[in-house]
C-alpha cells in the first residue's frame, strides 16, 4: 500500500517491531569468493519456514538503483541484478519448507486506476524534466562551461514497461525460471524446499496473489498453524496484509536505506544541488569537500526485519487498558478493527479523507474515537471482512465536528513555514507611549486577510468593507506597504516540476468551505445535482470500504468496481449517509494483460503496446483517443509534493476499450497472442524433493496428454494443499535448459529438477476464510512478560507526579519526583522499560511542557532535542475528548 509515512509513523510509535537483519559475509580464498552455506543454523532470532518474494519491489530497485551500484544499461544487466538481490534474501531468511515468488498480474479496476495516474504522472514529469535538462544545457553553454558527457545507455529502458503483457515481463518470467531451475541443481539450501513461481500472467497483485495462497492453506486441514513466515517487500501496505493473515508467526524483511541522503543532479551527477541550479559540475557539495568524492551518492543499504508479533503486543497493550471490564476482549477483532481504521488514512484503491493526515496525528486522532464511541455489546467495529456501517456512522460524526478546527490548524500551521522574517532594525522596536511594536508582527490571522483579498474571498469580519478600503485597512495593519506585498509573494512557493501553478481558491479554513469544494472541484455536476452528487459520491466511498476489506480477508469482490471520483468526501458527507446498500456485479472479469497495457499506460509509453493497436492511442479520429490526453493538469488538492497530487485524467471505460480492441485482435502476432493469455503458478522441486516422482508420473502414462488436475498430498510438501498438472513447455529432467541470457556465468546446464503447473485449493465464492487464531496455534513468548507496567506502578496523588524521560527509542527510565519513589527505593522505576503506554497520563493544564537540551541545559522547545522531560501525575481515568 502505498501511504505515505505510515511505515515512519510505526516505527516511531513502535519502536522495537524492527530489527537489523543479519548477513554472514562471504569468505574470500585467494581471491575467490565463497558461497555461504545456508543449510547451517540461521543467525537471526529465529528459523523461517515459507518466504514470499514480492517481486515488484525488487524489479524496481534494481532497475534504478540508489546506491553506488551502476545502473543497469541492458535488460542481461537487470537480470543479474534480480538474481543478486534474491540470493541475498534467501543468505539473510534461509527458508527451510517453501519459497514463493510473485510478480504483479493483472489488477482490478480500483488499482487500474491508481496505476494509470501514476504512469501519467511519470511521464509528464520525465517530459517536463527533459525539458529542463535541455534549458540548463543552453545555459550552461552561452557561459562557455565544458559540460559532461552523455552517458548513451546500451538499451532505452521505459519504466512502464514493469506491465504485465510487455516483453520485458515476459523475458523477465523466463529468467526466473532459469534462475529456479539452476539453484535447484547447484545449491543444496534449495534441494528440500518447494519453490512456486506466479509470474506476470496469472492474475492478481503479487502481495494479494501471496495473500491468497497463505489464506487458502490455513483454510486447509493439513496446514500447520504454527508455520513461520516471512515476506518481502518495501510497501507498508505488507504490513496491513500480514496482520489481516492471523498468523502468529509473520515476520517482513525490507531494505533499510540511510535517511536523507542527497539527490544527484542529471547533468553533472553529483550532490547537493539540483539540476535547475546546476553549474556543470564545478561547484562542490560543501566547501571543504571535493566534488570527486560525490559522483555518485553512497547510500548504505542494509535489511531490517518488521516483527509482527511485537506489533500484535503493542496494539495489545494499546487497546486492553481502555476496554470496560465486563466486556470481552479479542485480539484479533482489534487487529482488523485497527487495519480497516489504517485504510481511511491510505491505501491504493482510492483517495483518503482530506481531514486525515498522517504527519498530522490523524491514525492516533482515529483510534482514540474509537476508543471513546460507545458501541454496545459488541465494542468491535469490522467482522469477517465486514464493517458496521452505524457504528462507522457514529465515528464520522465525531470526526465531522473536528474538520473545522482541523483545516484552520494546517492552514496556521502552513502560513508558520511560508512567512519569512525581515531583518530590519525596527522590528523589534515598540511606541515608548502605547508599548506596541513599530512594525506589526505578522500573524497567521493577518495573512488570512491579505489571502483571501488576492483570491476574492472576503471573510465574514469585512464584508460590510470595499475591496479597497479593506486593502488600505491590511496595510496600515502591516505599517509598509513594501511588506505587505513581500509577504504575499512569499506566500506563492516556486512552482514544482509537473505541477501546474494554481492559487488555493477554496480556502477550507474558512466558513462556506464544503460548498466551495464541490463548486471548485466538481463544476458542472455540482451545479446541477448539488446535495445528490455529494451523497453519490459519499456512497461510492462506503463502496470502497466494502470492498477493500472483502479484497483482503476473502478474495477480489468485483473485478469491474473502482471509485469513479478524482477526490474524497468529507468526514461530514459519510455522517449524513445513515442508510446505503452495497452489491457488486456478480461473475465479473479481469481484463486480459494486453488489454490493461492499453488502460494504464500513457500515449509516451506507445512502444510497448503492440503495433497493431498504437494508432488507437495515438490516433486523433480512434474511438478511444479520449482516454489518451497529451496534456492534463494535476492538481497538488492541499498536498505539498507533485507525487502526492491528482493527476486529472478520464477514467478508462473498460467495455468501450475491449469492445475498440476487439476489432484488432486479429492483427496480433502469436508471440502476442501468447501474451495476453492467462497462465498459472509453477511449482519447482528438485530432484531429492518427495514431490519429484509425482511430478514425473505427470508427464507419463494416462496423463501425459490431459491437463488433469490432481490433488497434491500433502505430506510430501510439508503439509501443502493444492493441485498440480502438467505444464506446457517444461523442461523435463536430463533435457537441456538453455540460458536466456547471455552474461558469461549463465551458462546452458543440464536440468534436473521437476516442474509442474500449481494452483492453490479450491473454494467457494462465498467461503468465509478464518479470521481468528487456529486451534493449535502457538502464541510466541511476549517480548515485554518481564515488565508488568500496568501492574507494577505505584498509585500516587494528586500532589505526586510522575516523570519519565526518553533516553532513546528502546528504553524508558522510569522514576517519581517524592522521595518515596526514588530509585534506590523502589527498584521498579530502574527498569529500563521497552514499552509504554501514554494514553493512561493524564496531563494537568498547570505543568508546563519543556524540553532541556543535552549540553547547555536550556530550556527550548524545539521537539527534535534528544531528551525529553514531561511531568504529569499518574491516573486511571478513562479517556474523554479533551485528549484529542
Amino acid at each position: 500500500m502505498g501511504v505515505p509515512a505510515l511505515f515512519h509513523w510505526l516505527t516511531k510509535k513502535y519502536p522495537l517491531i524492527t530489527c537489523p537483519a543479519i548477513e554472514e559475509a562471504q569468505s574470500v580464498y585467494n581471491g575467490i569468493k565463497i558461497a555461504v552455506d545456508c543449510t547451517k543454523p540461521n543467525q537471526n532470532f529465529q528459523e523461517f519456514d515459507n518466504l514470499y518474494l514480492d517481486l515488484n519491489g525488487i524489479i524496481h530497485p534494481c532497475l534504478h538503483p540508489d546506491d553506488i551500484k551502476q545502473t543497469p544499461e541492458t535488460m542481461d544487466e537487470i537480470f543479474v541484478a534480480l538474481f543478486e538481490y534474491i540470493d541475498t534474501i534467501m543468505l539473510i531468511v534461509r527458508p527451510r519448507k517453501l519459497l514463493f515468488i510473485a510478480i504483479d498480474g493483472v489488477a482490478p479496476r480500483a488499482k487500474m486506476n491508481q496505476q494509470r495516474s501514476r504512469r501519467f504522472k511519470s511521464a509528464r514529469e520525465k517530459m517536463e524534466k527533459e525539458h529542463l535538462l535541455a534549458k540548463v544545457k543552453a545555459r550552461l553553454t552561452s557561459q562557455g562551461v565544458t559540460l559532461p558527457p552523455t552517458r548513451i545507455p546500451k538499451e532505452v529502458f521505459d519504466p512502464n514497461c514493469i506491465t504485465p503483457g510487455t516483453v520485458f515481463m515476459d523475458e523477465i518470467s523466463k529468467a526466473i525460471s532459469y534462475y529456479i531451475a539452476r539453484k535447484l541443481k547447484s545449491e543444496r539450501a534449495w534441494n528440500g524446499i518447494t519453490v512456486i513461481f506466479s509470474d506476470a500472467s496469472v492474475v492478481g497483485e503479487g502481495e494479494h496473489k501471496i495473500m491468497s495462497f497463505i489464506r487458502k492453506q490455513r483454510a486447509s486441514p493439513s496446514h500447520d498453524p504454527n508455520t513461520s513466515h516471512c515476506l518481502c517487500g518495501s510497501d507498508a501496505d505488507l504490513i496491513m496484509l500480514g496482520l489481516t493473515t492471523h498468523e502468529t508467526n509473520v515476520t517482513i524483511i525490507r531494505e533499510h536505506l540511510a535517511p536523507n541522503a542527497p539527490k544527484m543532479c542529471e547533468l553533472c551527477h553529483k550532490a547537493g544541488h539540483e539540476l535547475k541550479d546546476c553549474e556543470g559540475g564545478i561547484q562542490s557539495f560543501n566547501s571543504h569537500h571535493n566534488t570527486s568524492n560525490f559522483y555518485r551518492i553512497q547510500r548504505q543499504c542494509n535489511f531490517i526485519f518488521v516483527r509482527l508479533p511485537i506489533l500484535r503486543e503493542y496494539l495489545e497493550e494499546d487497546f486492553i487498558p481502555t476496554l470496560d471490564s465486563g466486556k470481552t476482549f479479542d485480539l484479533e477483532r482489534i487487529i482488523d478493527d485497527w487495519v480497516f481504521l489504517i485504510f481511511l488514512v491510505g491505501n491504493d484503491f482510492f483517495p483518503s479523507l482530506m481531514s486525515l493526515q498522517i504527519r498530522e496525528g490523524a491514525i492516533e486522532k482515529l483510534i482514540k474515537l474509537y476508543k471513546l464511541k460507545d458501541f454496545g455489546d459488541d465494542i468491535y467495529l469490522t467482522n469477517n471482512g465486514t464493517f458496521d456501517h452505524g457504528k462507522f456512522n457514529l465515528m464520522m460524526k465525531e470526526l465531522s465536528t473536528m474538520e473545522d478546527d482541523i483545516f484552520k490548524r494546517r492552514n496556521n500551521e502552513r502560513s508558520k513555514h511560508r512567512v519569512v522574517s525581515y531583518r530590519n532594525p525596527r522590528y523589534n522596536q515598540f511606541n515608548k507611549n502605547t508599548g506596541k511594536p513599530l512594525i506589526s508582527v505578522v500573524t497567521p490571522e493577518k495573512i488570512d486577510l491579505i489571502k483571501a483579498l488576492r483570491y476574492k474571498i472576503v471573510p465574514e469580519d469585512v464584508d460590510s468593507e470595499t475591496k479597497e478600503s479593506t486593502q488600505n485597512r491590511l496595510i496600515l495593519i502591516l505599517n509598509q506597504n513594501r511588506l505587505a506585498h513581500g509577504i504575499i509573494n512569499q506566500l506563492d512557493k516556486e512552482p514544482q516540476l509537473g505541477v501546474d501553478d494554481e492559487e488555493d481558491t477554496i480556502k477550507l479554513h474558512l466558513p462556506g468551505w464544503e460548498d466551495r469544494f464541490y463548486e471548485i472541484k466538481y463544476g458542472e455536476d455540482y451545479d446541477d445535482t448539488g446535495p445528490e452528487l455529494r451523497k453519490q459520491v459519499a456512497q461510492a466511498y462506503m463502496e470502497g470500504l466494502t470492498w477493500i476489506l472483502k479484497y483482503y480477508y476473502c478474495e477480489c469482490p468485483s473485478w469491474d468496481w473502482f471509485y469513479p471520483y478524482h477526490y474524497a468526501p468529507f468526514a461530514s458527507d459519510l455522517a449524513k449517509l445513515e442508510h446505503c446498500e452495497i452489491a457488486f456485479k456478480k461473475n465479473s472479469k479481469p481484463l486480459k494483460p494486453l488489454q490493461q497495457l492499453m488502460a494504464v499506460c500513457p500515449p509516451s509509453s506507445v512502444d510497448l503496446v503492440p503495433g497493431c493497436w498504437r494508432r488507437l492511442m495515438t490516433g486523433d479520429r480512434s474511438g478511444i483517443c479520449e482516454m489518451y490526453p497529451r496534456s492534463f493538469k494535476i492538481d497538488l488538492n492541499g498536498k505539498p509534493k507533485a507525487y502526492q497530487g491528482i493527476a486529472l485524467i478520464p477514467f478508462v471505460d473498460h467495455e468501450k476499450l475491449v469492445n475498440c480492441l476487439g476489432n484488432y485482435s486479429c492483427q496480433l502476432t502469436p508471440d502476442q497472442t501468447r501474451r495476453n493469455t492467462f497462465g498459472q503458478n509453477c511449482l519447482f522441486v528438485s530432484a531429492t524433493h518427495p514431490l519429484f516422482k509425482f511430478i514425473e508420473l505427470l508427464y507419463v502414462g494416462k496423463h501425459s496428454q490431459s491437463n488433469t488436475w490432481i490433488d497434491l498430498f500433502p505430506q510430501m510438501v510439508n503439509g501443502m494443499a493444492g493441485q498440480v498438472s502438467r505444464k506446457r513447455n517444461a523442461v523435463h529432467p536430463g533435457h537441456p535448459y538453455y540460458s536466456p541470457i547471455k552474461a558469461s556465468f549463465c551458462k546452458d546446464f543440464s536440468n534436473t529438477c521437476g516442474m509442474a503447473s500449481y494452483r492453490d485449493p479450491c473454494f467457494s465464492d462465498y467461503y468465509q476464510y478464518p479470521c481468528h487464531l487456529l486451534r493449535g496455534a502457538s502464541v510466541l513468548a511476549q517480548h515485554f512478560k518481564d515488565y508488568q507496567f500496568y501492574e507494577q506502578i505505584p498509585q500516587l496523588n494528586n500532589d505526586n507526579y510522575l516523570y519519565y524521560q526518553q533516553r532513546d527509542q528502546d528504553a524508558f527510565s522510569m522514576y517519581a519526583s517524592k522521595n518515596s519513589y526514588q530509585n534506590d527505593e523502589n527498584p521498579f522505576f530502574s527498569n529500563k522499560l521497552p514499552f509504554i503506554n501514554t494514553n493512561l497520563l493524564a496531563y494537568p493544564n498547570n505543568v508546563s511542557y519543556h524540553y532541556q537540551g543535552p549540553k547547555n541545559g536550556r530550556r527550548n522547545h524545539h521537539h527534535n532535542s534528544l531528551y525529553s522531560k514531561v511531568a504529569a501525575p499518574y491516573t486511571r481515568k478513562p479517556l474523554n475528548k479533551e485528549h484529542l
